[in-house]
């Protein structure tokens, strides 16, 4: 294990503690890929949130304040994963409809913190044209506040077809006048609203996956939002998780009011809060969304490779298809899922010396991104450069060199000295990577889930200065 990154050890180490994983020779794509269970009851549980949700069966789920969601608890149970898990869609996917923006290949680039930057979207977009990719997090306070950190993450290329942004906020007040500027400056095609970032500095106060359990407050941002948009044609659409934990489940009511409000879609990351990325996603919740809804639903969480991508929308019926942590280090996987809904078996295989070359693609366009930068670009291509070397056996101590550059010409002069030639190992192929871990504790306000809607006093607290919302 000396030469194994710590990805790659970190999720030996969880496969093993699990055992979870079934490996199947797949015919039509000639390598090993993970067998995926079918909903997330067939693996062995982990926390005691997916305990809980397990032993909740069919029973309405109460929160422990007195708070409930009954709606949202309909159907949640055993059954109901079956029902969907034996469900067969059709897997070759029409162009998905958004307002008046067409996506000819129903393939989304979710929304990651420090990773879907335009040098990164343009990369994706270089294997899937057709497809929509998505740009990372930006908080409405600090579009406000005119940050030039926030207003260098709303840049696009001039080659990206489909202008497509994502805010984050909490105080309406704030992610309305933040839509205005964006309408205004930038000119998108499209803006997504952040509802399921999971990360302890969001949610403790009020954001991310947090948000949509104050129904009222989720009723005014996407309003306010969808009133800035409507009169220059651009689309809304939100990301959400099914909940906060297994007994404060959101995910039904949300989208209901979503498509009151008049998004054009929903993107569902079928995991809660509590969840974080850990276990499997549960796929059922999304199919209970397209059972649901008369918008299209875009179904997130564990696709790693093309076959995951067919399989969620022949269990889902899903719309289309969003991808983050499948994309990280492996842009050529929209490629793949075009192919795999177009009813092609032709995958990408690309031997190191391309993967090289579009490493020092990306560079070179992150130190246009930094403004000419190349010490900082290089810095953010370190993670990159370690996702798009795992499962090449090349080694810790080439990985550790490509850590050590402060310069492209030294990140070529690392790669000269490869074998490029080399193939990523079978069994590397479709795994799952990234973030893996439950979360220990869901961090939230105080009393936060007293109610599902906000008091005066909650809201003087929520909407006070917030330097983090306001800065990067």
């Amino acid at each position: 294990m000396e030469d194994m990154s710590r990805d790659e050890k970190r999720l030996l180490r969880h496969l093993r503690r699990n055992q979870t994983v079934v490996t199947e020779k797949v015919p039509r794509s000639g390598h090993t890929l993970l067998q995926r269970p079918t909903s997330s009851s067939d693996f062995t549980a982990s926390s005691p949130n997916e305990t809980n949700a397990k032993q909740s069966g069919a029973t309405n789920v109460t929160g422990t304040t007195g708070a409930s969601s009954t709606s949202d608890t309909t159907g949640a149970n055993s059954v109901g994963n079956q029902q969907a898990a034996h469900t067969s869609f059709p897997a070759v996917l029409p162009p998905l409809k958004l307002g008046n923006i067409t996506v000819p290949f129903p393939v989304v680039l979710s929304p990651m913190a420090g990773v879907t930057n335009w040098p990164f979207r343009v990369i994706c977009e270089q294997f899937c044209p057709g497809g929509l990719f998505i740009d990372e997090m930006i908080t409405a306070r600090a579009l406000v506040a005119n940050n030039v950190k926030a207003w260098r993450l709303a840049r696009f290329a001039p080659s990206e077809k489909i202008r497509s942004i994502q805010l984050y906020g909490v105080n309406p007040h704030f992610v309305e006048k933040a839509a205005q500027l964006i309408v205004q400056k930038v000119h998108p095609d499209h803006i997504d609203l952040n509802y399921g970032c999971p990360v302890p500095k969001i949610t403790r106060h009020g954001g991310g996956s947090a948000l949509p359990w104050k129904q009222d407050l989720f009723r005014e941002d996407i309003r306010r939002v969808v009133r800035v948009c409507a009169p220059e044609n651009i689309p809304v659409t939100v990301k959400i998780r099914t909940g906060i934990d297994a007994d404060h489940l959101t995910y039904l009511d949300a989208v209901q009011i979503a498509q009151d409000e008049g998004c054009a879609a929903v993107i569902l990351h079928a995991r809660t809060t509590a969840e974080y990325y850990g276990g499997h996603s549960d796929w059922s919740a999304i199919a209970r969304l397209k059972q649901k809804l008369d918008i299209p639903v875009i179904g997130n969480g564990d696709v790693f490779s093309a076959e995951d991508a067919l399989d969620m929308v022949r269990q889902t019926g899903c719309d289309g298809v969003a991808i983050g942590r499948g994309a990280q280090g492996r842009p050529w996987l929209f490629a793949d899922i075009q192919h795999a809904f177009a009813g092609s078996d032709e995958r990408f295989n690309p031997d190191l010396g391309e993967v090289c070359h579009i490493m020092l693609q990306q560079a070179h366009m992150l130190v246009d991104f930094y403004d000419g930068n190349e010490r900082m670009a290089v810095h953010d291509m370190r993670k990159h450069t370690a996702w798009y070397l795992r499962g090449f056996p090349v080694g810790g101590a080439v990985r550790r060199q490509f850590m050590e550059c402060e310069s492209i010409d030294q990140m070529k002069d690392v790669m000269d000295h490869l074998d490029h030639s080399l193939h990523i190992l079978p069994g590397h192929t479709g795994m799952p990577h990234g973030r893996i871990q439950y979360q220990k504790k869901v961090h939230l306000p105080y009393g936060w889930l007293d109610s599902r809607t906000t008091t005066s006093e909650e809201r003087t607290i929520l909407f006070g200065e917030d330097p983090l919302d306001a800065s990067y």
